[in-house]
């Protein structure tokens, strides 16, 4: 049987030119959308409006991690949605750290002295011996906690439940005594966990148990002292009680790549709130090589009907 993919990414050519390489069996390129395309390699985006128009769509495998279009109850579920995993790792550790870096060396405040000429020599701080909180530990947050103790930080970690990488030194979890979720006992893990932390990364999914889970009850928990910063989605943050955190210097500051809303409009209170970086969702690019090793994988698997990596399962939202 011949398989139709249609790519959907600003990089169709070089995407193309990778899995052309890997001289897949059964496979041609579709240049538009049409009724006997059954796989799709594509951003969300553009992605989920050409879905009603695929009938014979067996598998969508997303570019990035996050799929969040796919998810609306509204939309057709009738084919099977992977995600990328397992290749953002290193890029948003850089990321996590190089703004831990930044905070730490006062690179930004030293740069300011150097352009009003004013000797600026007050002590720098080091990431040695500081503690970070990681709200969730996929691989992602694996590999902060890995690179985190590289510089010689106490790296804790909220998870559901799973204790997966041997580098987080004490977990904290929101279930009861019967394994199931508790309102209650999320607010008791939520305070232990950021209670004395240096720096808060968020890397969760968007799923219903994750929204506004930084609000401000957990930004009130936090030292005065403390950096927060957001590489997993938007909606994980209560934006409101943010601003006024940080409007009322409640914490340190904030590094926010992604947004509830993106892109964020002109108007909107970020722009101007103090002590607040932004870098409009760019911690984790997705590069062709690392995706087309993962698509050209899941092909092998599709065409001789074994499971395939990633799948996404639509209720839970990853």
């Amino acid at each position: 049987m011949r398989h139709k993919l249609l790519i959907l990414s600003p990089d169709r050519d070089k995407y193309r030119a990778l899995i052309n390489e890997a001289r897949l069996v059964d496979l041609e390129f579709a240049d538009q959308p049409a009724p006997d395309v059954d796989i799709v390699l594509g951003e969300p985006k553009p992605a989920i409006t050409v879905l009603d128009s695929l009938p014979a769509l067996s598998w969508l495998q997303s570019i990035w991690a996050g799929v969040e279009p796919f998810l609306d109850p509204a939309a057709r579920r009738d084919y099977v949605l992977t995600n990328v995993r397992d290749v953002f790792g290193g890029l948003i550790s850089e990321y996590v750290i190089g703004y831990l870096l930044v905070h730490e060396r006062k690179i930004f405040q030293r740069f300011e002295a150097q352009k009003n000429k004013i000797w600026e020599d007050s002590d720098t701080g080091t990431l040695r011996g500081k503690t970070i909180g990681l709200l969730g530990v996929g691989s992602i947050g694996a590999e902060i906690a890995e690179t985190a103790k590289f510089f010689g930080m106490t790296v804790r970690g909220y998870t559901m439940g799973s204790e997966t990488s041997k580098h987080v030194d004490r977990y904290f979890h929101p279930l009861e005594s019967d394994g199931s979720p508790s309102v209650q006992q999320r607010a008791v893990a939520l305070q232990s966990f950021a209670s004395g932390l240096d720096y808060l990364v968020n890397i969760l999914p968007n799923t219903v148990d994750t929204r506004r889970i930084i609000n401000a009850e957990l930004l009130d928990a936090l030292p005065a002292h403390a950096l927060f910063i957001n590489v997993g989605r938007g909606q994980a943050v209560d934006e409101s009680a943010l601003i006024e955190a940080l409007n009322q210097n409640k914490i340190a500051g904030a590094v926010l790549d992604v947004f509830e809303q993106e892109p964020l409009s002109k108007e909107h209170p970020f722009w101007t709130t103090p002590n607040l970086l932004m870098t409009f969702h760019t911690a984790g690019p997705s590069f062709a090589e690392d995706i087309a090793k993962i698509f050209i994988e899941n092909y092998r698997l599709f065409v001789k009907g074994k499971p395939l990596k990633y799948r996404v399962d639509f209720e839970r939202g990853y």
